[in-house]
């Protein structure tokens, strides 16, 4: 640039302008990186509590005696909460204090949390149907075969008429609709927080590293989970020993409520740093000064950073606020790229918050695990190849330097992998348990009375399974034809058992028979294929959340951030667990029975019919999203054309216009250089003469 028409006061307000950008800078670096550490720390809180409470489901199912549907509905409160504010959260949070909004969001997520575990304190012992006992003497122990007519009665067992466990999902419930309340401001407040004070090429690393530690957060909570299902439920109030049940049972209930209170606390201490962050932060970037004149800074190119960025303090009346919503929310969804993205995202989130939802009931019930070793696996197995991938996906768009197509592309392209890599899912399978009268008939008939019991008077809606000699599972040892019984608690030795043998002097042990032999060889390779294809997958994550940020205009940021979440958390994040569990549920082969009357939670399920409903599910949703990518690579090829072309006829007409601006001043520059050398010329001759 030649600086030889610039006067020298046009130079020092140059130089003067640079020092302070290097000062303003060197202050603003710190407070982004407290920003982002903090940020990641409330993702790590929110995905740690949200988590879980996915790895407690079975826990609560067995608790309140209620079926999947249902669980369904207590997991989608949490995006009813979202639902509720997050509009308007996004919207004016965008232009008030961010960091404070999203403090007082993570206190609201701490006492939900909080709610979530008040019902264990409120409700009575837990109480499973059972007919071993805890007796001293083994003598004592009562014929498990009654004989004798049975007694008809309308009548429930007494307590029923306060029986308070029924509506004790409702606390849960409430609990979770308000840690989503609290959850709200996290994410779209602060991944703008972010592109607007970062540079641009570091904007997609640190959105990478905070979703990356939004992932580790899930490693802990199914940690966690599997900790607390290994422990009792009331531990502390009842003797280990007089518990005649193992975690591998379908009646055990862990100690779910320890970990909410541990998750609450952990939610609480996350919201401190934001209350000393600053509103907003000054750019680290070329602006132009206020106080030079705009000649005398035609010279300094204004910084393409700046394009993307949306100034956070911008005051403006609430009203103004206000009156302009809804003409900006009916811009952003006449955008047709967006709303591609939109309903390809959404299909797609159905397929995966269904799928994680109930994956570790799916290991329980398809692969014989227990409750603990599902939630281990899923912490130290699946979710770190996941964590893997979405850092090694942003890691990758800044090293490529991706465009918004480029990430689009690789989004979609990881994606397909993962989905033919899914469909070796359905290959994978493990036989029905062997249950008399379930899965197995007695003779011929899959009924659970036949000649061998019908001396005894059993109830038909009791699950209290033994293991037979012979290798079956029996629904009860009355069922099983047992009349005696030796030992106690655990160790609960039934025989004479005229179901198991022939001779009727065959014994029955307490629990299901194990029958693990042909999933132990099929579940190392379930496991190997669901890490590879969870890494594949989560590579285009950040690529594909980065397309969303810069597909819009940079002032409809926060509002895109915001609506997208509503539209996927009502879309998907809502019904997807309900119907994923209703379908569950119509698997079931035996059902539990509540206390005081009633279907409770399942005990078995149809494995076969499980794994084609829950995979058939998951990969045909995928189908469909890959179907609506079409029509949306053509509409982002011709809107990134048409900003191409846009961009190089402003670029000519600003260059056209700088240069005719330097020819003007030269033109000024010559003239007055020529009116000096007359006037000079002039003076010389005067003197002479």
């Amino acid at each position: 640039v030649n600086f030889h028409f610039l006067k020298e006061k046009n130079v020092l307000c140059f130089c003067a302008y640079r020092y302070k950008i290097l000062s303003l800078s060197l202050f603003s670096f710190p407070f982004l990186q407290m920003f982002l550490v903090a940020l990641s720390f409330a993702y790590f809180a929110k995905a740690l509590s949200g988590s879980y409470m996915k790895s407690t489901i079975t826990q609560l199912e067995r608790r309140f005696d209620i079926p999947s549907y249902l669980i369904g509905v207590i997991d989608g409160s949490f995006e009813i909460g979202n639902l509720l504010v997050i509009a308007f959260v996004s919207y004016f949070g965008a232009k008030l204090h961010r960091p404070k909004i999203i403090a007082v969001g993570c206190i609201l997520m701490s006492i939900g949390t909080f709610i979530i575990a008040l019902p264990h304190f409120i409700i009575g012992r837990y109480e499973y149907e059972t007919s071993v006992r805890w007796v001293v003497n083994s003598t004592l122990n009562p014929s498990p075969c009654p004989v004798g007519s049975p007694t008809l009665s309308a009548s429930f067992p007494p307590g029923c008429e306060s029986e308070s466990n029924l509506s004790m999902w409702i606390y849960v419930l409430l609990g979770n609709v308000l840690r989503g309340i609290g959850e709200t401001p996290v994410q779209p407040l602060g991944i703008s927080y972010i592109d607007d004070f970062a540079t641009e090429e570091n904007a997609a690393l640190y959105v990478g590293c905070v979703q990356t530690i939004s992932v580790v957060g899930p490693v802990f909570g199914y940690l966690l989970g599997s900790l607390c299902a290994k422990i009792y439920v009331d531990i502390g109030f009842v003797k280990m020993e007089t518990i005649t049940i193992t975690p591998a049972d379908a009646r055990w209930v862990g100690a779910w409520w320890l970990g909410y209170l541990i998750a609450g606390v952990i939610t609480l201490l996350s919201a401190i740093p934001f209350w000393f962050l600053p509103r907003s932060i000054p750019i680290s970037g070329p602006r132009v000064p206020e106080k030079c004149t705009p000649e005398q800074t035609s010279f300094i190119k204004e910084s393409p950073l700046l394009k993307h960025k949306y100034p956070a303090d911008d005051h403006t009346s609430f009203i103004e606020m206000a009156k302009d919503f809804f003409p900006t929310l009916r811009t952003l969804l006449a955008h047709p790229v967006y709303l591609i993205y939109l309903c390809v995202t959404i299909i797609q989130l159905n397929s995966l918050i269904g799928m994680v939802t109930y994956k570790p009931k799916y290991i329980e019930q398809h692969f014989r695990q227990s409750a603990s070793k599902a939630n281990f696996l899923m912490g130290v197995i699946n979710i770190p190849a996941v964590a893997l991938g979405m850092f090694s996906g942003g890691l990758l768009m800044k090293r490529l330097k991706l465009n918004i197509m480029g990430a689009a592309r690789f989004a979609f392209g990881t994606s397909l992998i993962g989905y033919i890599l899914s469909l070796f899912f359905f290959a994978m399978s493990c036989e029905n348990a062997k249950v008399a009268g379930v899965t197995l008939s007695y003779n011929r008939y899959t009924s659970l009375f036949t000649a061998c019991n019908s001396d005894c008077f059993c109830s038909s809606s009791d699950w209290d399974p033994v293991c037979g000699e012979n290798g079956i599972t029996y629904v009860s040892p009355c069922l099983a034809g047992c009349t005696t019984s030796a030992g106690s608690g655990k160790n609960t030795v039934f025989s004479n058992c005229s179901c198991v043998g022939v001779a009727g002097n065959f014994t029955a042990s307490t629990g299901q028979c194990p029958q693990k032999d042909d999933c132990d060889r099929m579940f190392p390779y379930f496991l190997a294929l669901s890490v590879i294809t969870s890494f594949i997958i989560s590579l285009g994550g950040t690529p594909g959340y980065m397309l969303l940020i810069r597909c819009i205009k940079p002032q409809l940021k926060s509002l895109a951030l915001g609506f997208h979440a509503l539209a996927t958390r009502t879309l998907a994040g809502i019904p997807a667990p309900i119907y994923f569990g209703a379908i569950i549920d119509t698997t079931c082969l035996k059902w539990g029975q509540k206390r005081c009357g009633g279907i409770g939670a399942c005990r078995i399920y149809n494995t076969t019919a499980y794994r084609i409903a829950y995979l058939g599910l998951t990969l045909s949703l995928r189908t469909i999203s890959f179907i609506i990518c079409i029509p949306g690579f053509i509409l982002l090829s011709r809107q990134l054309k048409k900003e191409e072309r846009s961009g190089i006829h402003g670029a000519l007409t600003n260059g056209g216009t700088e240069l005719e601006a330097l020819r003007k001043e030269e033109f000024v520059i010559s003239n007055s250089e020529q009116t000096q050398h007359t006037s000079d010329n002039s003076t010389d001759r005067q003197t002479r003469l």
